[in-house]
């Protein structure tokens, strides 16, 4: 029995961002750009570059650019079924396309659109929806990184601990641990001193002004089989970034791993 994909998937949304086009292309479109408010990414600026997101140890995804107009549009395509784990007959690739369109006042909207085929399978609908769970938060990292940080490159901070027990209650148990206030309160993270900037869904974003400015964002999700981490993730924008990340991660690692769920 054939697995040829023909079930299309399709995660499609804007955002408006501050920026010039150039400025804004510059952080949709490239690998120090991208790297400073997503994933660590390494990208060959051109049509048919290769493209590749690291997503933690020995985890990522490989792709190639298949469409390049700066400072405008830009589509790429990842190896969703390599990054399944599946055969290839089993899934398309995963094209994502990012279009740059100037308003007037100074912004831009980002038109974003990710679509695929694959089988029709539960867990593919699945993994739909849980991508735009956490890929569409991630553009208010993008937002604030426009506004306070354009053009600067970022050191990035990533920790995570796993818990028993569900990401709701992993989350209460996270923001009572940092005492992390509504949107415009601030905060000490481990004495990073900053704002909190945005509050979502198991999620808060905090732009911290010392003692190394940056973004950083704190949220829980669900692992499966009864288990949820927490997860700490800053892009830092100093040249004393790279130090205080080494010196920050322990602390970061014990804070999340000793965190206490109520059940």
């Amino acid at each position: 029995m054939s697995t040829a994909p023909h079930v299309p998937y399709r995660l499609q949304f804007s955002v408006e961002v501050p920026g010039t086009p150039e400025q804004v292309w510059h952080a949709v479109a490239t690998a120090q750009g991208m790297s400073a408010w997503f994933l660590p990414t390494e990208i060959e600026e051109r049509e048919g570059g290769r493209l590749h997101f690291a997503m933690g140890e020995d985890m990522g995804s490989d792709g190639h650019v298949t469409d390049w107009e700066p400072p405008r549009r830009l589509v790429y395509e990842e190896d969703w079924a390599a990054l399944m784990g599946k055969e290839p007959d089993e899934l398309s690739p995963m094209t994502s396309e990012f279009i740059v369109e100037a308003r007037s006042g100074g912004t831009c909207v980002v038109h974003v659109t990710t679509s695929g085929f694959g089988t029709g399978a539960d867990w593919e609908q699945e993994w739909w929806q849980d991508m735009g769970t956490a890929w569409k938060p991630s553009f208010d990292v993008l937002r604030l990184y426009l506004a306070h940080f354009p053009g600067q490159q970022a050191t990035q901070l990533e920790v995570s601990a796993s818990h028993p027990g569900d990401a709701a209650a992993l989350w209460v148990a996270l923001r009572d641990a940092l005492r992390l206030g509504d949107e415009g309160a601030s905060v000490d993270l481990l004495g990073a001193t900053g704002t909190v900037e945005r509050v979502g869904e198991r999620r808060a974003v905090v732009r911290v002004t010392a003692p190394v400015p940056g973004l950083v964002t704190v949220s829980t999700y669900g692992d499966g089989e009864g288990t949820a981490s927490a997860s700490v993730h800053g892009h830092l924008f100093s040249p004393d970034a790279a130090a205080y990340v080494q010196q920050q991660e322990p602390a970061w690692r014990d804070r999340l791993q000793g965190l206490t769920v109520r059940s």
